[in-house]
């Protein structure tokens, strides 16, 4: 026990260390921000207050950690890019280096508490990878819920597209309305959409930015359209109210669809979850009897033999209740 809580100690200050690090990195970055956005201000002092409302940052920002030389090493990794993808398209303000250290020390601490009263390596192991996996979990969440309320607002913004068209504006001139008349998400990806291309980058550009900002399938639809009418021709205004009404009859088709594969959804969630709590209330009561699966050897490809029929179940539940529309 004495052990332990000297090892528990020197965790703590290496974790208080590598946090106060965090800070001073990330206050110095904060200043330099500040002063960039004093100057920017100072510059911007002659537009009014809902111009500088819409101004939008185009500038490609490759900072994936606040400190200097854990960014350097972190653009040599292909999944920081990835995981600070992800955090944009949350609408985050973390980054991806914050987001590792999280996951690393969710991971840590809990693998640390669970080998100390437990003292196996695998049960500790297999304990802190859910914890460790709560922030990126956190991130796919406000992602999903981002692109859910744009795809709720994209047929409105195409029946605008249509209404400015056929009252004689350009395509980029509906694309502007749709950025000022609708708000967020969709106002400001369509607002960044059109800054860049008024900054003097291709239509085509701009939309496979934007599509890569958002990449949905009903946007896709919607750009897929443009581009063709950009090439070939023909009454875009048309072919965007005839993209809307494809989009409506994919919601209803997709919330049908959830209506009806709900209770198998509920099955799936209850199944793979219900063998964890049951366990960890078990050895709430009686934890010498559940420590007997881990503290043998046959207890312990029992558990390699349960966790592995959870994660197949899981899945094979999943791929059943989801249909792609």
């Amino acid at each position: 026990m004495g052990l332990g809580m000297i090892v528990f100690m020197i965790f703590l200050g290496v974790f208080a260390v590598v946090a106060l690090l965090l800070y001073a990195g990330g206050s110095g970055a904060s200043q330099k921000a500040k002063q960039v956005q004093a100057t920017l201000d100072s510059v911007l002092a002659t537009e009014s207050q809902e111009m500088r409302d819409q101004i939008v940052d185009l500038r490609k920002n490759q900072q994936l950690s606040a400190i200097p030389w854990l960014n350097d090493r972190l653009l040599n990794f292909s999944i920081a890019p990835q995981l600070q993808a992800l955090i944009h398209q949350a609408n985050l303000k973390w980054t991806a280096g914050g987001l590792m250290a999280m996951c690393g020390a969710g991971f840590m601490l809990t693998a640390f508490v669970v080998h100390w009263k437990t003292g196996v390596l695998l049960v500790s192991l297999l304990a802190g990878l859910p914890i460790a996996f709560i922030p990126i979990a956190f991130v796919l969440f406000k992602r999903s819920r981002r692109f859910k309320a744009f795809e709720v607002e994209l047929p409105q913004a195409c029946d605008l597209m249509v209404s400015a068209l056929r009252a004689g504006q350009s395509l980029i001139a509906a694309m502007g309305m749709v950025s000022r008349e609708c708000g967020d998400p969709l106002g400001g990806e369509f607002r960044t959409c059109f800054e860049e291309q008024n900054f003097g980058l291709e239509l085509k550009v701009a939309i496979d930015n934007l599509l890569h900002r958002v990449p949905l399938q009903d946007l896709r639809i919607v750009c897929t359209a443009i581009l063709i009418q950009k090439e070939s021709g023909g009454n875009l205004a048309e072919v965007l109210d005839k993209t809307a009404h494809v989009i409506r009859e994919r919601f209803r088709l997709r919330r049908e669809v959830a209506t009806r594969t709900a209770q198998g959804r509920m099955t799936g969630w209850v199944l793979t979850c219900l063998p964890i709590v049951l366990g960890f209330a078990l050895y709430m009561i009686n934890p010498d009897m559940m420590s007997l699966l881990w503290k043998r050897d046959l207890g312990i490809k029992l558990l390699w033999a349960a966790s592995i029929m959870i994660v197949i179940g899981g899945l094979i539940i999943r791929n059943i209740v989801n249909l792609d529309i």
